[in-house]
């Protein structure tokens, strides 16, 4: 019998009388424990590469044809739109490993991860509302200073390594145990 009525509350309280469910403790929604900022890196270097595609973009003479015209609005659009989804990934990243796996022992070991997460979600917040690669780069900076937090809390050295993408620029890497 499947209840549509509403009364499906009613039976799980009164489940719950019957067999008290038991408290569950965990770190995150989740407690897979696996955590990593690469994600958060490649998003900020997408933002810098979206602020170069946008800045190298030429708008057409204003006697350009319309399809001229409409093929510039789309780049423009669609690299704003990637730009922008990238610049909220970098927050989302960034929040759930601050949320998530920065325990207060942890927190406490390195105090000022709280301000670089900060700042991290301050600047991608600034390169939502500009086209500018000087704020991306920015970026960038912070997402691999929060990388190197992340892996020392691990126990890992870390190296940059260059990104290989067309936006340049470095990824942090774990490399093994400090």
């Amino acid at each position: 019998m499947f209840l549509t009525d509403g009364s499906t509350g009613i039976v799980n309280r009164f489940l719950d009388a019957m067999v008290p469910p038991r408290a569950v403790y965990a770190h995150c929604d989740i407690p897979c424990g696996i955590y990593d900022p690469h994600d958060a890196q490649i998003a900020a270097l997408t933002v810098l590469r979206m602020d170069q595609l946008i800045g190298e973009l030429a708008a057409p003479p204003m006697d350009a044809k319309s399809e001229d015209r409409a093929q510039y609005v789309s780049k423009l659009a669609r690299y704003t739109a990637v730009k922008e989804l990238h610049s909220e990934r970098v927050k989302a990243e960034v929040r759930v490993i601050w949320g998530d796996y920065f325990t207060p022992d942890l927190a406490k070991a390195n105090p000022q991860v709280h301000d670089v997460t900060w700042k991290i979600l301050k600047q991608a917040s600034k390169t939502r509302q500009s086209t500018s690669t000087a704020d991306a780069q920015e970026l960038v900076r912070l997402v691999q200073e929060f990388s190197e937090l992340f892996w020392i809390t691990k126990g890992a050295k870390t190296r940059r390594q260059p990104s290989m993408q067309k936006s340049g620029g470095e990824i942090v890497y774990p490399v093994g145990a400090a």
